[in-house]
């Protein structure tokens, strides 16, 4: 164990200095090579015992915000949810345990939503539950053609 601590010093700084390290631009293009990678996995990339994992979504909130790309960060976090709950992807059959699955990635997903998109990805949410999917259907990447139907972009 080590007296690292994620909050101590400049961890915006820390976590950026980071991703330099590791050859990416922004911390954007660092989560974009590892689409379903979940939030805490990519914080252990840059630093096991001194970066969490909302401090990488804070992080990649600031930086979609500044490029005019919030709604693309909400897609990918639905993707990084749904293959850590569902990893074989969307259940063949709707049952209690696979339906409370689907549930959990969903409230996951908007639990780390921007208070600005939070109505959008609750309406995008209740039309993911009451569609079919193909049985294994799982988006590997924002680009997902249904999830850009669900939650288009539209920032400036």
């Amino acid at each position: 164990m080590t007296d690292r601590h994620p909050w101590k010093g400049n961890w915006k700084v820390r976590l950026h200095e980071r991703v330099r390290e590791r050859g990416y631009s922004s911390l954007t293009a660092f989560a974009e090579a590892r689409p379903t990678a979940s939030l805490v996995s990519l914080a252990e990339a840059l630093g096991p015992d001194d970066i969490a994992g909302v401090q990488v979504f804070s992080a990649l909130v600031d930086e979609a915000e500044r490029t005019h790309r919030l709604t693309r960060l909400v897609r990918a976090q639905l993707v990084r949810e749904l293959s850590e709950f569902l990893p074989n992807g969307w259940p063949a059959e709707m049952n209690d345990d696979t339906r409370e699955d689907v549930a959990i990635a969903l409230g996951q997903w908007s639990a780390y939503t921007p208070e600005v998109l939070r109505e959008r990805v609750m309406r995008a949410g209740g039309a993911l539950m009451g569609m079919p999917h193909p049985p294994g259907w799982r988006p590997l990447s924002p680009d997902d053609e249904l999830l850009r139907t669900l939650l288009p972009d539209d920032e400036a």
